[in-house]
C-alpha cells in the first residue's frame, strides 16, 4: 500500500512537470526564436537541415492566410491559442498521454513580391527527442491550409 502511495505520487509530480516552463519567444529582429540543439524543434529559417521545414505559402492578403490560419488551428485537437495578434501567432498544443507541451508560433512577414510565406517554429518545452512530433504537425496545417 504504501509503495503504492509512493509510486503514484512521484507519477504525479513527473507528469504535472511536463507542460514544462513557458519559453520566451516572439519575433526578434524579424525572425523567431532559433530551435535548440535537440532534434526536438522545426524552424522555417534553420540553416539545420535536420530542422528545416518549408514555411507555408500562401496567395491573397495576410489578413485573409491569418484568420484561415486561425481556422485550421480552431479544428486542431488540444490547442490554446495564446496570442493571435496581425503577424505574429502563437499557440499550445498538449499531447492527450502525458500532457507535454509543444510551443508553435506563426510569422506573418512583411509580403514581398516574390514571398508571401507564413514562417513557422515548432518545438517541444522539455525532453531531447519528439520522434519528429513537430514536424508532422506543422505537415498536417500545412495540408489543411
Amino acid at each position: 500500500m504504501k509503495r503504492q502511495l509512493i509510486v503514484g505520487l512521484a507519477s504525479l509530480i513527473i507528469l504535472t512537470g511536463c507542460a514544462g516552463t513557458m519559453p520566451d519567444l516572439g519575433i526578434n529582429d524579424g525572425k523567431l526564436a532559433l530551435c535548440p540543439k535537440t532534434p526536438n524543434c522545426v524552424n522555417s529559417t534553420s540553416a539545420n537541415e535536420n530542422q528545416y521545414i518549408q514555411p507555408i505559402s500562401y496567395a491573397g492578403t495576410r489578413q485573409e492566410a491569418r484568420a484561415l490560419l486561425l481556422q485550421v488551428l480552431e479544428s486542431e485537437k488540444r490547442v490554446k491559442i495564446l496570442t493571435a495578434q496581425e503577424n505574429y501567432i502563437r499557440a499550445e498544443f498538449t499531447s492527450s498521454l502525458f500532457r507535454f507541451v509543444d510551443d508553435v508560433e506563426f510569422y506573418f512577414p512583411e509580403a514581398q513580391a516574390y514571398e508571401t510565406v507564413i514562417h513557422i517554429r515548432s518545438a517541444s518545452r522539455i525532453g531531447y527527442s519528439d520522434l519528429g512530433a513537430n514536424r508532422k504537425r506543422i505537415e498536417r496545417i500545412r495540408g489543411k491550409f
